[in-house]
C-alpha cells in the first residue's frame, strides 16, 4: 500500500497510531424526493420524533458523563441540545414539508443549508465556525431518520502498534467523541473544521491528537488504512513504513514520558532562570472552563469571551440580547469559580457581518466594518446591559474589563463615558460594584499599536491580540485557505508592533499581556520574553509547556538575542535568529520541581 501524507490544522498535540474507521456524513446517503399531500402530516412526524430522539441521546450522554470529564463537554452538549431546540431546526423543516412535499431528509438539509450559507458572512472566526454546530447537530438527526450507527467497532487488541482506531470523518461533534471514550478511540483527522471549532477545544480539553481541516482525508483514506496523526503538525501519514512507524512510536513514548513531568509543575510558580516572575493566565470561551484553568495553576483569567451568551439566538444571529440578569450569572459563576483571581471579561467581540435575517445584506469588508467596539457603541443599550452585568459581577471578585478593536480617541472616550453611566444607573439602583474596576484594551489593530499614548494616558492596562494585529497588519484572513500560508508572526512589521508595544507600555509602567495564539505557542515563548512580555494568556492545555519554558530561560540572555531578531530583515536572517535564540540554554532542564 503506497504510503502519502496529508496536512491540515494543528488543533490538539500528541501523537495517534492506529487503524482508521471512516465516517461517512449522514447527507451523503439522503435521497431527495416529493411526498403525496396526504402523507405530509406523517413525514412531519416522522422528523418530529427524529428531533426528540436526538434529545433524548443527547440527555444520556450528558447524565452519563463522568465526574472527572473536562467542563466543555457538558457545555457543548448543552449548546447542542439549545440548537436542538431552536425554531431553525425545530420548525423551519417542519414548514417546508408542509409547503414544498419534501421528505423529511431533503427539507432538514435544505435549512442546515440555508443557515450555514448565513454563517459563511460571519468575519469572526469563532463565530464563524459555530456553524459547524448546526451541522453537526443536523447531521445527528440525519442518522437517527436514515438507521445510521455512529459507534466504533472494537479495537484489534492483537496488534500492538495499531490498536487503538483514528476516526476519519468530514465532521465530528463533542457529543460523538464522548461516544467513543471505550478506550478504542485514539484520535480523529476532519475534512472540515478550524482552531475554535467546539470539536477542536474539546480535543485539546481530553488530550485527543487531531488534526483537523484536511479537505479530503475521508475521501483518501480507506477503511483500515494504519494511521499516524501528528497532532503538532497537523498532519497525518497514511499506511507509513516500518521506519517511520517505529520512529513515531518512540516519539509518542517520549511524549507521555515528558506529559508526566509537567504535570508536577502545576504548583510551581513561573520564575525563570535569573529570578524574574511571570504571571500565566488562561483564555477561557464558558464560566465553566474556570476549573480547567484552576487545574492548569492559572494566576487568573487573561481572557473571557462573551460572546457565547449571544449565541445561538434567532438562527445563529443576535436578534435577541441576553439579559442583564443571564449574563450577570454567568460572569458571577466566572468569578466565583476563579476563587480570588482576577478575570478579564471582554466585552461583545461580534460584529454586522451577520445578517440578521436572510435578506438583509451583510458589509462588503465585514473585517473592516461595524463589528467590535464599533458595533458596541452603535447599540448603546445592548452595550449598557452588558457593561451594567460586568459591573454588577465585580462585587463578587476581581475582574478587568477589556474592549476590543478600539482604534480612536473618541471611542475610548466614549466607552469610558458609557461605563461611566452603567456605573451612575447601578449607583441608582443601590447595587453593589467595584468602583475602581480596572478598564483596559486590546491592542489588534496596527494603528493603536502605532499610537499607544492615546490608550495609556486614559485606561489601565494593555493586551495584545496576536491573531487579529497579524491578520490586520499583513492584510489576510488567516483561515481562507487561499491566503493563509501569508499569515507569518515573524514578519518583520509584526516583530516591530508587537516589541513597540511591550516596550512602551513597560515604561509607561501600565501591564501589557499578550492573549492571542502566540501566548499559547512555545515557539514564541522566549521571544516574548525576550521583548519584556511578563504576562502571557492562553488555553489552559498549553500552560503548563509555556511554564517550563520560562523555567528553562534566562532573560539575561534572550534580551540581545532577541534584538538580533527585531534587527534583522530578510526572513533568513530572522530565521537564524530565532534558531539561535531557541538553542539558548537548551542543555538547561528542570531539575526538581519547587514545592509550597
Amino acid at each position: 500500500m503506497a504510503s502519502f501524507t496529508l496536512h491540515g490544522i494543528p488543533v490538539s498535540k500528541g501523537i495517534a497510531i492506529g487503524r482508521a474507521h471512516l465516517l461517512a456524513p449522514a447527507a451523503l446517503d439522503v435521497k431527495h424526493y416529493l411526498i403525496p399531500e396526504e402523507q405530509v402530516e406523517a413525514e412531519v412526524l416522522r422528523l418530529k420524533n427524529a428531533i426528540s430522539a436526538v434529545h433524548h441521546e443527547l440527555q444520556t450522554i450528558r447524565s452519563e458523563l463522568p465526574k472527572e470529564a473536562p467542563p466543555e463537554l457538558g457545555a457543548f452538549i448543552d449548546v447542542h441540545a439549545l440548537i436542538l431546540s431552536d425554531p431553525m431546526l425545530a420548525e423551519v423543516p417542519l414548514e417546508i414539508i408542509r409547503h414544498r412535499y419534501y421528505n423529511a431528509e431533503w427539507a432538514l438539509v435544505t435549512q442546515i443549508d440555508s443557515v450555514s450559507a448565513q454563517f459563511d458572512e460571519i468575519e469572526d472566526a469563532y463565530l464563524r465556525e459555530r456553524k459547524a454546530d448546526i451541522q453537526q447537530v443536523g447531521d445527528r438527526i440525519l442518522k437517527v431518520l436514515t438507521g445510521s450507527a455512529i459507534n466504533l467497532p472494537p479495537a484489534d487488541a492483537g496488534d500492538g502498534a495499531t490498536a487503538n482506531i483514528i476516526v476519519v470523518a468530514h465532521d465530528i461533534s463533542p457529543a460523538d467523541m464522548l461516544q467513543f471514550r471505550d478506550g478504542a478511540f485514539g484520535g480523529f483527522v476532519t475534512d472540515l473544521g478550524g482552531q475554535n471549532s467546539h470539536t477542536a477545544i474539546v480535543a485539546r480539553s481530553l488530550d485527543i491528537p487531531a488534526a483537523v481541516g484536511m479537505h479530503n482525508a475521508s475521501a483518501l483514506v480507506k477503511q483500515d488504512d494504519i494511521l499516524i496523526i501528528d497532532g503538532d503538525a497537523g498532519v497525518a501519514i497514511v499506511n507509513p513504513s516500518p521506519l517511520v512507524l517505529t520512529q513515531y512510536r518512540a516519539r509518542q513514548e517520549r511524549l507521555l514520558r515528558d506529559r508526566k513531568k509537567l504535570g508536577r509543575l502545576k504548583k510551581t510558580p513561573a520564575i525563570t532562570q535569573d529570578g524574574i516572575g511571570i504571571t500565566l493566565l488562561a483564555n477561557i470561551e464558558l464560566p465553566s472552563d474556570s476549573a480547567a484553568a484552576l487545574e492548569a495553576g492559572a494566576n487568573g483569567v487573561g481572557l473571557f469571551r462573551s460572546e457565547f451568551l449571544f449565541m445561538g439566538r434567532g438562527a445563529g444571529h443576535l436578534e435577541k440580547f441576553p439579559s442583564e440578569e443571564e449574563q450577570l450569572e454567568s460572569y458571577r459563576q466566572a468569578v466565583v469559580s476563579m476563587k480570588g483571581r482576577p478575570v478579564t471579561i471582554r466585552t461583545l467581540d461580534v460584529g454586522a457581518d451577520k445578517p440578521l435575517d436572510a435578506d438583509e445584506q451583510t458589509a462588503l469588508n465585514p473585517a473592516l466594518g461595524l463589528r467590535a467596539i464599533r458595533y458596541c457603541l452603535s447599540e448603546p443599550q445592548m452595550f449598557l446591559t452588558q457593561l451594567r452585568a460586568i459591573l454588577r459581577a465585580s462585587a463578587f471578585g476581581p475582574i478587568k474589563l477589556l474592549i476590543p478593536m478600539m482604534a480612536h480617541a473618541f471611542e475610548v472616550d466614549q466607552t469610558l463615558a458609557l461605563i461611566e453611566q452603567a456605573k451612575e444607573q447601578l449607583r441608582e439602583r443601590e447595587q453593589k460594584f467595584d468602583e475602581n474596576i480596572p478598564i483596559g484594551a486590546m491592542i489588534e489593530i496596527p494603528a493603536a499599536a502605532l499610537a499607544l499614548p492615546i490608550f495609556i494616558k486614559r485606561l489601565d492596562f494593555l493586551s495584545i491580540g496576536t491573531n487579529d494585529l497579524i491578520q490586520y497588519t499583513l492584510a489576510i484572513d488567516r483561515v481562507d485557505h487561499e491566503v493563509a500560508h501569508l499569515y507569518d508572526p515573524l514578519h518583520p512589521a509584526v516583530l516591530f508592533l508587537l516589541s513597540t508595544v511591550i516596550a512602551t507600555a513597560r515604561k509607561a509602567d501600565i501591564p501589557v499581556s499578550v492573549c492571542g495564539e502566540m501566548a499559547g505557542d512555545i515557539k514564541w515563548t522566549r521571544l516574548l520574553l525576550g521583548m519584556g512580555l511578563q504576562e502571557f494568556s492562553m488555553h489552559p492545555s498549553q500552560l503548563l509547556s509555556v511554564k517550563q519554558e520560562i523555567l528553562n530561560s534566562n532573560l539575561s540572555l534572550l534580551e540581545p538575542q532577541v534584538k538580533k531578531v527585531l534587527r534583522a530583515t530578510e526572513p533568513a536572517a530572522i530565521e537564524l535568529a530565532m534558531t539561535q535564540l531557541q538553542s539558548l540554554n537548551s542543555e538547561v532542564e528542570v531539575k526538581a520541581v519547587r514545592r509550597r
